[in-house]
């Protein structure tokens, strides 16, 4: 937890900034002809080119470059259903880290409703500013529909960060891991790989989806009521279902202490303080912890060490190994925004995850993934997933 001090440093940092982002001109207008140039008369010229040929709005305009970034406020952080006000600043920062990173123009976009057809409504009735549309922040199990509708009815890349970001960088980080433990990660191995997840939500659903494409199928998912597998009948949504159907192929039942027994991987996107360390003890030789709830993790790290555990990442700064979004969506974006994609496919996801993991070329037990802050990151992954889209 901050301390006051530092609580009232964010405050007055973001007092200070007054929004974290701005606009800025292109070219200065100086001259009436600039003016002529830039709005009346001339401006006229590049409307009429685009009336007759809707596709020359990619290069008469700065359409290709923009991003929303757009949130109903309903899964903020780990702060919840705290609404659009609250959302903004979140929403503010991350369209500064998609200038910082990619030098991508991303526009804060805060929605007053939190009803499926109006969202979908609203950002098809914007698209056409937009280049792409980064999804943020939206509750499970809402945020599939809205992104699977969006997806459908748009010819510009939607991306629902909070699912598939997460999900590139935990692959990322998993193989480099499992590179460092001496664990093979071919076609054949992968399947004796036992992974157990805390949290069936959208990043859990997506992390789940990324694993199974790639070969990893000993995964067990821990929900609230304890494992998902086809017994159990009170699977109420189709992500869900899906997740009992492709996981836990031998139908084990109980919480999260039954999982954890034997398995070597913990994946928790849930909530705070909820593996043990007897928990971790129970594992396998050589565990590998990826505790990425936020603020507050499944398990802090020092206590994961403490019990054993080989290699730990959360999503925390203050230790090693950050899972952190910051580590994809700017890269995606930029390849897909430059190869002209109109969607981003599941083949771009997985060769923006193999770029970030190899990013870091020698990993080790305190660095599997590249630091958030590395400028060649964004610039790899962006190359790996305009060649994939092309």
């Amino acid at each position: 937890m901050a301390s006051a001090r530092e609580e009232d440093d964010v405050r007055n940092f973001h007092r200070q900034a007054k929004g974290k982002i701005g606009m800025s001109l292109m070219f200065p207008i100086e001259t009436r002809e600039d003016l002529a140039k830039t709005y009346t008369p001339g401006v006229a010229i590049p409307a009429r080119d685009i009336a007759a040929d809707p596709e020359k709005v990619w290069k008469l305009t700065g359409r290709r470059n923009r991003v929303a970034v757009v949130s109903d406020g309903s899964a903020v952080l780990g702060l919840g259903n705290v609404g659009p006000l609250a959302a903004l600043p979140v929403m503010e920062g991350k369209a500064a880290l998609f200038k910082q990173c990619a030098d991508i123009d991303a526009f804060p976009i805060v929605l007053s409703t939190q009803d499926v057809d109006a969202i979908v409504a609203t950002v098809k009735a914007i698209a056409p500013s937009f280049g792409g549309i980064n999804l943020e922040d939206i509750a499970a199990p809402r945020c599939f529909e809205v992104e699977e509708r969006l997806k459908r009815e748009l010819d510009i890349p939607v991306f629902h960060d909070d699912q598939h970001g997460t999900a590139i960088v935990v692959l990322a980080g998993l193989l480099n891991a499992l590179k460092v433990a001496r664990r093979s990660t071919s076609r054949s191995d992968v399947p004796h790989i036992r992974i157990v997840m805390s949290g069936a939500g959208a990043a859990g659903t997506a992390i789940a989806r990324i694993l199974l494409s790639q070969g990893f199928t000993n995964i067990l998912i821990v929900d609230r009521n304890g494992i998902i597998s086809r017994k159990r009948a009170d699977l109420n949504s189709e992500a869900k279902m899906f997740l009992a159907a492709a996981t836990n192929p031998g139908s084990i039942e109980g919480g999260l202490q039954e999982a954890m027994e034997g398995s070597d991987v913990f994946i928790g996107v849930s909530a705070p303080n909820l593996v043990t360390k007897d928990m971790v003890r129970s594992m396998a030789k050589d565990p590998i912890i990826f505790a990425l709830a936020n603020p507050d993790p499944e398990i802090l790290p020092t206590d994961a060490k403490d019990a054993g555990a080989f290699i730990v990442a959360s999503g925390r700064s203050d230790f090693p190994n950050q899972v952190n979004n910051l580590l994809a969506f700017p890269g995606v974006f930029r390849g897909a925004l430059d190869a002209g994609a109109r969607e981003i496919t599941e083949k771009m996801k997985l060769a923006a995850a193999l770029a970030l993991a190899a990013c870091v070329l020698e990993p080790t037990v305190e660095k599997i993934l590249p630091d958030p802050l590395e400028k060649e990151v964004a610039t790899k992954i962006a190359e790996a997933v305009r060649k994939a889209a092309e």
